[in-house]
């Protein structure tokens, strides 16, 4: 190990955040397991446990290269240049971290490159096969997630036009949110619609709380040291998480004259997803204003698809794709030089406007192409008769089902 380069203090950190990341992926698991019928929430989880597998085989033979390596016409990084973890080792590199080994980051960020397709997931729940997720998952993270993080933090078109994002609302949480959308239109809407009988609110708050708690070290993991810029990445987390959350329950407590707890996650995953992008580079006090907006706007986009019909079951749209789209956008508005380089303005907020709009028609028409691929290689929906009785029963195993 070059001892004289890797600082052991910010190697920890990293330990910590990268933990903290993970942790939030079966937090995702319990958090749109509980939200669905019972009868589908064990297949619901396998489609966030099973990416983590799925995922790390592809990020280890080239996934991590895509991203990563060197950059080929602003599009994509050399797959083969990391493949099986080659160059990968002890020592530092220089543009992915100054004083911590290259492993470290490898690993950073393979927990970003787990969590982001199975947050689709929630907008099409009940309507797609295990196996039809897989083939979902590989061509989606091969043609959508690889390259498009290489446009924003490997060195692509995008970062060479000067736009930033802290810690993924346009590479996770757009390219997810847009996705989803896709898979509500193309699926169109579950043959068995389900009264509001959540599976498990027990479960969505255990989910809430895993996913709050890991948050922290999915922005502040982003500095990739300890420091100042971890420290307001971490403070602008909670604060706009805070503010978001109980401006949502306002608004939601002002139509119904009831709490929800449902309400109050949701509300809090909002401010979380919307702060993401913007959590490195504005100060804390603008971060209450991303807070209330977060709320409002993604409160809004829920009601709106609602108001079109679109059988989005778990709002991932509104929250996670609005959400991100949201914070990316603000960053042209609200960004403070001082905090870590980037400064608001005209020439910021068109930069940050042109690249959202670039990865979501993106996002959205190759993704399109994807579910029509899977689909035509062997259906990927699931029947009727099979909604009707629950996908538990149907693809797991009769003996692991809840009673």
């Amino acid at each position: 190990m070059n001892a004289d380069v890797i600082n052991n203090g910010n190697v920890a950190f990293m330990v910590i955040t990268t933990v903290l990341v993970f942790l939030m992926i079966p937090g995702l698991a319990f958090f749109y397991g509980g939200l669905v019928p019972k009868k589908n929430t064990l297949t619901m989880m396998m489609y966030t446990f099973i990416s983590i597998g799925v995922v790390t085989v592809l990020w280890t033979l080239g996934g991590f290269s895509m991203v990563f390596g060197n950059d080929i016409g602003g599009f994509v990084g050399s797959p083969t240049e990391y493949f099986m973890l080659n160059g990968v080792d002890f020592t530092v590199n220089p543009k992915y971290g100054s004083s911590i080994p290259f492993l470290m980051f490898f690993m950073y960020q393979l927990m970003f490159a787990i969590i982001t397709a199975p947050l689709m997931t929630g907008a099409i729940a009940g309507r797609i096969t295990i196996f039809g997720w897989v083939k979902v998952l590989v061509l989606w993270m091969i043609l959508i997630y690889f390259p498009v993080a290489h446009w924003i933090w490997g060195g692509g078109f995008l970062s060479k036009l000067g736009f930033v994002d802290y810690a993924g609302g346009t590479v996770i949480h757009a390219t997810a949110g847009f996705s989803a959308l896709v898979g509500v239109l193309f699926f169109g809407k579950r043959y068995v619609m389900p009264k509001r009988d959540y599976g498990n609110i027990n479960l969505v708050l255990i989910g809430t709380a895993l996913l709050m708690f890991g948050w922290f070290g999915f922005n502040s993991g982003g500095a990739l040291a300890s420091g100042e810029t971890a420290a307001i990445a971490f403070t602008n987390t909670g604060i706009a998480a805070g503010f978001a959350t109980v401006v949502w329950v306002l608004i939601s407590y002002s139509k119904t004259k009831k709490f929800s707890m449902v309400e109050l996650a949701t509300g809090a995953v909002a401010g979380l997803a919307t702060i993401t992008p913007a959590s490195g580079y504005v100060t804390p006090q603008t971060a209450v204003f991303i807070g209330i907006i977060a709320a409002v706007i993604c409160y809004l986009c829920l009601e709106f698809s609602k108001k079109m019909k679109w059988d989005d079951a778990l709002g991932v749209w509104g929250v996670h794709g609005m959400g991100g789209v949201t914070g990316s956008i603000l960053v042209g508005v609200f960004a403070a030089s001082h905090v870590n380089g980037v400064s608001g303005g005209m020439d910021q907020f068109l930069i940050q406007l042109l690249g959202v709009a670039i990865v979501i028609v993106y996002s959205v028409v190759v993704c399109w192409i994807i579910f029509k691929v899977c689909d035509l290689s062997g259906s990927i929906r699931v029947p009727a008769e099979v909604q009707e009785k629950g996908l538990d029963k149907e693809y797991l195993l009769e003996e692991q089902l809840n009673d």
